[in-house]
């Protein structure tokens, strides 16, 4: 099983924020397998299917982000044995909007969501699909950036990107993490 954990904040008051793109490939992963991503599990939503003869566990912490490492430990306590890979998807500041990258494993990059899941992992051991969401300009807080929603011009480059998402987890899930870097870590043009 792949267990593909996207990276948000829960509520209507977060839906549409910059932090919560992990959140949105995750939907849009689970629209195009016509499943919701709604069973109350381990302090998250989630729901297992199949896509392409593989077993996917779809994840959306439900902890808030600084806290999403308590949603993967528990699920990676209860799934161990089940787990073929562990793919988590987040925002990234140091990426342009619309930019993917993905990442087999290492630091956190001041990242709070990551920071849980390594605490609660003991482990940087672990797959990662960043999904580039621009860097505040100006004075304006990291903190603050991150609960902003995208601008008019961005929000139409980022269903764009959404859906290179999904592709680059199929690829993933299909073909492996060096194959999925080699395709959609490339900037875009």
């Amino acid at each position: 099983m792949f267990l593909i954990i996207g990276l948000g904040n829960p509520g209507q008051k977060y839906k549409d924020t910059r932090h919560n793109v992990g959140f949105k490939v995750i939907d849009k992963i689970a629209q195009n397998l016509n499943i919701e991503v709604d069973k109350k599990e381990h302090q998250g939503l989630v729901q297992s299917t199949f896509w392409h003869g593989e077993k996917i566990l779809l994840v959306k912490p439900q902890t808030y982000m600084n806290l999403s490492g308590q949603t993967v430990g528990e699920l990676i306590n209860y799934y161990h044995d089940q787990i073929d890979d562990l793919l988590v998807i987040h925002d990234d500041l140091d990426l342009p909007v619309g930019q993917l990258r993905f990442k087999k494993d290492g630091g956190t990059g001041g990242h709070n969501g990551l920071k849980s899941i390594v605490e609660h992992l003991n482990s940087q051991d672990f797959n990662r699909l960043k999904i580039g969401i621009g860097h505040p300009q100006g004075s304006m807080d990291v903190k603050n950036y991150v609960l902003t929603s995208f601008s008019e011009e961005e929000r139409q480059s980022l269903e764009e990107t959404i859906d290179r998402a999904t592709e680059a987890v199929k690829t993933w899930m299909l073909e492996g993490i060096d194959k999925a870097m080699n395709e959609f870590n490339r900037k875009r043009g």
